[in-house]
């Protein structure tokens, strides 16, 4: 191609954060390749964002709970001789409830996706990027990986591994010419609460939401500009400082309180 147009692949693009930023991304015409388990879903967002900004998307339809989703996806990519220039980890899911009643199965699940799929693709494209000395990666991780997350216990774990994975991988890769950015939204108004049926946890019934684009544009504003790490929203800036200076049981116990339902039963339900 003449102008040499970019291409993003962003997985978990069909709704919320994942959705917006592939928006903007799309606005800034790059071409993209969208990553969920939904054909239909993929297919309604690639027409939308094919005919408002006038890119090409290519949809790959995969359940990344699946070990070896992300290698498939890869290998569909590289089948194109399409070069990735910036990768987006966005999907990830969440499970409610006390430890002791959740359902092991889904957590294994969660894990799969929420660290398994992200360390897939970060190796596979990062080694791509690293040689040719130029490349972008956004790493969607959460408040939640500063934070112990009691009734969260497995999702804010797994945010915990995405940040301190991508600070180590970013000082090795420091000189290669590749920004490795993470992204830490607080509680964000997207379909999440709904998957990991937490919709009844005070933080989510009474607390306020972030707006999802607001958090996208906090993401690639800062990925654009090769930024280590951004939170987002004024008040989760100011939770994660706090949370740099309290000692983690004083913080879980907040958290615990602030996760409780509105109901007063933490079991899963």
């Amino acid at each position: 191609m003449a102008n040499q147009q970019k291409t993003a692949l962003i997985t978990g693009a069909t709704s919320g954060i994942g959705r917006e930023l592939a928006k903007l991304f799309a606005q800034d015409k790059y071409n993209l390749f969208i990553v969920a388990r939904s054909q239909d879903e993929l297919t309604q967002t690639a027409s939308e964002l094919q005919q408002q900004y006038g890119i090409e998307v290519t949809t790959i339809a995969k359940d990344l709970f699946q070990r070896q989703s992300p290698f498939e996806v890869y290998d569909q990519i590289k089948a194109t001789g399409t070069q990735i220039d910036v990768l987006v980890n966005d999907a990830g899911q969440g499970q409610y409830g006390q430890f002791t009643t959740t359902d092991i199965n889904r957590e294994l699940d969660i894990i799969q996706l929420n660290i398994g799929a992200y360390v897939t693709f970060t190796k596979l494209f990062l080694q791509e990027m690293v040689a040719r000395k130029e490349g972008k990666v956004l790493q969607v991780s959460s408040l939640g990986a500063e934070i112990p997350g009691p009734l969260q216990a497995v999702y804010h774990g797994t945010k915990a591994f995405v940040t301190s994975f991508t600070e180590a991988v970013r000082e090795e890769t420091k000189d290669s010419g590749v920004t490795i950015t993470i992204l830490e939204p607080g509680v964000t108004d997207t379909d999440f609460f709904h998957k990991a049926d937490m919709e009844r946890a005070k933080i989510v019934a009474e607390g306020s939401k972030a707006d999802p684009a607001a958090v996208a544009k906090d993401g690639y504003e800062a990925l654009l500009a090769g930024k280590d790490k951004v939170v987002s929203g004024f008040m989760n800036k100011v939770q994660a400082a706090i949370s740099n200076v309290l000692p983690d049981s004083i913080l879980a116990a907040q958290m615990h309180k602030q996760g409780e339902p509105v109901d007063g039963n933490e079991s899963a339900r």
